[in-house]
């Protein structure tokens, strides 16, 4: 890995490599290529398989090349100790299919995402789903483990395409539903539904016990509405037009954006709930951190 491995975190350049693996694969090494030479080199893969040893562990279970290494005692745990159900949850929208100029696809955006959070989970030994949603639930891959099964996620997210309008409400508690054993549940999502339906889907995975991710992917111009001069503007689910000058209804629509945004972070906050805003902008190296500092809670 070069030296100059954040620039696997920026979207747009990691938007012009040939597949899903390779970007999944370039996105994760780079974090933690990051990671070696930044304040979390303690979150390292490379102790994904080990605890710190705790007063009664058995002696013999002392990992000494770790100890050589960090002048610490790990202890090397089994699979069973390890290994974490995820689910990533992933809107396929057509709202997710906007991108302003200069920028990716929401949806682009969210599927590297969810491409580098699965290759990350499987690295760990951890069990990864994805699901992916419009009005209803399209695909479900339930949480496997195994390299092979991270290339079917791999393949589902290279073909994906926008779909119909949202259900996000209706398509998490159908996701919920379907989630057996508590785990680790990811969404990623734009969230432009009824915010009422969408916080009582994330209410629904928090009272099965679930632990709950929400990265809020935006584009920079959803949250600006900095548009220079006249613009028509569509509504990409219900085709919808109006013609406006941007100016004129600035102030109010950064008002309403405002209101939305706090809505999301103030009841994620209060039902423990983990809320992350991303633009497509953002360096993916921001969500894998925070998965990173979720995980180090679960174990």
């Amino acid at each position: 890995m070069p030296d100059d491995y954040r620039q696997y975190l920026q979207p747009q350049v990691v938007s012009k490599l040939a597949n899903m693996e390779l970007r999944a694969r370039l996105v994760v090494e780079g974090f933690i290529t990051g990671l070696h030479k930044s304040p979390y080199h303690g979150f390292s893969v490379e102790f994904a398989e080990h605890r710190q040893y705790m007063p009664g562990d058995e002696i013999k279970h002392i990992d000494w090349k770790i100890y050589g290494k960090t002048d610490r005692y790990y202890i090397k745990q089994y699979e069973e100790e390890t290994n974490l159900k995820s689910y990533i949850v992933l809107d396929a929208s057509r709202s997710m299919d906007y991108a302003s100029p200069g920028n990716i696809r929401k949806l682009e955006y969210a599927a590297y995402l969810a491409a580098s959070l699965s290759y990350m989970m499987i690295k760990q030994q951890d069990a990864v789903g994805l699901a992916v949603f419009d009005e209803q639930v399209s695909s479900y891959l339930p949480p496997h483990a195994t390299k092979g099964y991270l290339r079917q996620i791999l393949i589902e997210l290279q073909k994906l395409k926008a779909g119909n309008k949202t259900g996000a409400g209706k398509s998490l508690h159908n996701v919920a539903d379907r989630i057996r054993r508590r785990g680790l549940v990811i969404i990623i999502s734009d969230l432009f539904d009824n915010p009422d339906e969408v916080i009582a889907a994330l209410k629904h995975f928090r009272h099965k016990k679930n632990e709950v991710i929400v990265m809020h992917v935006l584009d920079p111009l959803e949250r600006s509405f900095a548009f220079g001069s006249d613009a028509m503007f569509k509504d990409m689910e219900t085709s919808e037009q109006l013609m406006t000058q941007p100016w004129q209804i600035q102030k109010a629509y950064q008002r309403e954006m405002h209101t939305f945004l706090e809505r999301y972070k103030k009841e994620c906050r209060e039902n423990y709930v983990d809320y992350v805003l991303m633009d497509t902008a953002t360096p993916f190296d921001v969500a894998l951190t925070q998965y990173l500092h979720k995980r180090e809670q679960l174990g």
